[in-house]
């Protein structure tokens, strides 16, 4: 138990320090990132305090699909947002081509490496993939249907409200699932007795 709790707090903090890698590299982000992006243009609040908001609202979403959150879900909604916040006030947004470049892979690096411990933790969803396995449930929705669906959604509506949409997103979108599989057998803790594999995400 221990191990398996400092991989989950390591792993959501490690989380939002890469997405805020990526969002300083700037030429592009996760959709939900571009989506807390947007918002955080339109209302002035902070993109990591928009992250957290963001996953509490989808948090309530899971009451009509009859999801039920677990431990890494609520730490989940908590870190990985504040996290974010705080390692944007420290980090440089370079303005040069290969430096932005560099910073979007080491961000997409320490996304894959976080979730391959949070994930490994085993203590349940995030917010943003309980929903996706929660439509799955509730209307037999493909899981790819219901990630397409949804994040196509939140990055179109984020890049309608000023988030940035770039080769980020596509080196994100492209590298990110790869990287988590090579990255999960490494760093997960070994499975509770009596539980289901856990699938998570952001």
């Amino acid at each position: 138990m221990p191990s398996r709790i400092v991989r989950l707090f390591v792993g959501l903090v490690l989380y939002g320090f890469g997405c805020a890698v990526t969002v300083a590299a700037g030429l592009g982000v996760d959709p939900w990132t571009v989506f807390a992006q947007g918002l955080s243009r339109v209302s002035g609040i902070g993109i990591g305090w928009i992250t957290n908001i963001v996953g509490l609202g989808v948090l309530l979403l899971w009451i009509p699909l009859r999801q039920k959150p677990g431990v890494g879900t609520v730490a989940n909604i908590l870190l990985v947002g504040t996290s974010l916040q705080l390692a944007l006030g420290f980090l440089p947004h370079p303005d040069v081509f290969w430096l932005q470049a560099v910073m979007l892979v080491v961000g997409v690096m320490l996304v894959a490496v976080a979730s391959g411990l949070y994930i490994g933790a085993h203590f349940g969803p995030g917010p943003r993939d309980g929903l996706m396995t929660g439509m799955n449930a509730r209307f037999g929705w493909p899981i790819w249907a219901c990630r397409l669906s949804v994040e196509g959604s939140v990055l179109a509506l984020g890049w309608l409200l000023g988030g940035t949409v770039g080769i980020g997103t596509v080196v994100f979108a492209v590298g990110i699932g790869p990287l988590v599989h090579l990255a999960l057998p490494l760093l997960a803790a070994p499975k509770p007795v009596g539980r289901r594999h856990d699938v998570v995400n952001a």
